[in-house]
């Protein structure tokens, strides 16, 4: 059955068959083009770049550096042969007559800003050190401002206080750790999708609270309602999304959730859930965002593969604020819509948004991969 990575060059699903051996697969990112070697849980070995992709030519570098540089020799000879002709020639006509021209100033370019949200706090860098990180994809926030901030590998989650000064941090699992779902309560418990399973931790202290019991492994997100329940991804032959109340017992089921409604396969899904128990699940795959009412019934779609506002490259994480305005982070930024869908802007994080939460104040946190902004979004 296909299984599913996220690109170490720019964080896209890729899908790849998962070995049976400690032998080594290569595959193809369909979004950068770079060549990889699949993770291999088997041998304890992540996704790895061979080769990152920079064009489609099948040629040699050294055989297209020889051709070339004829070429340059040519142009350059040219260039300098008008050059000197246009001199001349520029000369002899400002010696008859000199124009007078206008004087037009320099326009400065205006540099690109975010007109929907403004941003309150920045912080963090490259490294491994207090307050830095490395591939951070995963971030969420308690009611007393606390930042939890997870890495995509070797497990370590960072706590930050609300000015985004290092606390503490704690480790889950080893460098074999994927985590690839995060999500925290206003009370500080942490909810990791880890191995399939979703466990529970104490926040401030990476204190293990217990597991969430369901029927099977399985699990590959998860996101807190505000009754304290909880809304999960679940994918294993088919792409189901399961809900629990706020103590972890089973409430419903929404099975083949995404290719029930589109018709085709989602092998990586993402889950938000609104204040009014309204449940949005983003295909990575179908790039479209399905709406699901609280009897779990489908209601519409919007979204769809393309460059164009309200279009998807690469979607990788979702958010509802307080207003019940749906966030979606991609290649192009984080794009804002509606409740019905409808387009509403575009928010530019520098870097990709690989997970973002709202506090109880409605700022949005996010984290793009090294560094965290913090944003203050509009009223309704």
């Amino acid at each position: 059955m296909p299984q599913t990575f996220d690109c170490p060059k720019c964080g896209a699903p890729v899908k790849y068959e998962r070995p049976t051996s400690a032998a080594k697969s290569t595959v193809r990112c369909d979004y950068c083009h770079s060549q990889l070697i699949a993770p291999n849980e088997l041998a304890g070995q992540p996704a790895q770049i061979i080769r990152v992709h920079f064009g489609s030519s099948k040629f040699p570098k050294w055989i297209l550096l020889v051709l070339a540089i004829p070429l340059i020799s040519v142009i350059v000879g040219l260039l300098a042969a008008f050059g000197a002709i246009g001199s001349a020639f520029f000369s002899v006509s400002r010696a008859v007559k000199e124009p007078t021209k206008p004087v037009i100033p320099n326009t400065p370019k205006k540099e690109s800003t975010n007109t929907f949200a403004n941003v309150l706090l920045e912080f963090g860098n490259e490294g491994i050190g207090p307050g830095m990180f490395n591939d951070a994809r995963s971030i969420g926030v308690d009611s007393a401002g606390r930042i939890y901030v997870a890495e995509y590998t070797g497990g370590r989650v960072q706590v930050l206080d609300p000015d985004g000064k290092f606390v503490t941090q704690w480790n889950i699992g080893d460098r074999k750790t994927l985590i690839r779902g995060f999500a925290a309560d206003r009370k500080g418990t942490v909810y990791v999708a880890e191995g399939g399973r979703i466990d529970r931790y104490r926040g401030e202290t990476g204190e293990k609270l217990g597991t969430l019991e369901y029927e099977r492994n399985g699990f590959d997100d998860v996101t807190v309602a505000a009754d304290g329940g909880l809304v999960t991804a679940w994918q294993s032959n088919r792409d189901d999304i399961v809900v629990f109340d706020a103590n972890g017992k089973l409430v419903r089921k929404i099975p083949e959730a995404i290719s029930g409604a589109s018709g085709d396969s989602e092998l990586a899904m993402r889950v938000a859930v609104d204040g009014a128990g309204y449940i949005y699940a983003l295909g990575r795959f179908n790039n479209g965002v399905f709406k699901f009412g609280r009897d779990g019934k489908f209601m519409n779609r919007f979204g769809s593969d393309g460059d164009k506002p309200g279009q998807f490259r690469a979607p990788y994480s979702i958010a509802v604020d307080g207003y019940g305005r749906i966030y979606v982070g991609d290649m192009k930024g984080i794009q804002v819509f509606d409740a019905n869908g409808r387009y509403l802007a575009l928010i530019n994080p520098k870097g990709m948004a690989f997970g973002m939460a709202f506090n109880d104040k409605n700022e949005l946190f996010v984290i793009a991969r090294d560094h965290v902004i913090k944003f203050a979004v509009p009223a309704q």
